[in-house]
């Protein structure tokens, strides 16, 4: 499976009614970081199906970026049963990311 593009939309049915643990990036198209990112998020997906995987572009979905309050992407967020679990900001690697998502 693929990242999924979650937006402000999408995020209830998507997102909080998942019974995965979820794996959020907060990202833009122009920040570099986030673009090292990108692809071990993508292979996350791909190879972690036990998790939901989605990605929020933070300048398509602002609200969505302040709700969780994002000041710096990229931003990691955890979430398990509908609650952060875990955020990170900064470029992970997929050992690191995860890490995380066990925790």
């Amino acid at each position: 499976m693929s990242a999924i593009k979650v937006s402000k939309s999408n995020f209830d049915f998507i997102v909080k009614n998942s019974i995965k643990p979820v794996l959020l990036d907060f990202y833009a198209e122009w920040c570099a970081p986030c673009r090292m990112v990108s692809p071990v998020v993508d292979e996350i997906a791909r190879e972690h199906p036990e998790y939901l995987v989605g990605k929020v572009n933070v300048d398509e979905d602002i609200e969505l970026a302040d709700r969780f309050g994002v000041v710096s992407i990229p931003m990691l967020v955890v979430m398990k049963n509908n609650e952060v679990t875990y955020h990170t900001v900064g470029a992970c690697s997929k050992s690191e990311i995860l890490s995380i998502l066990k925790k």
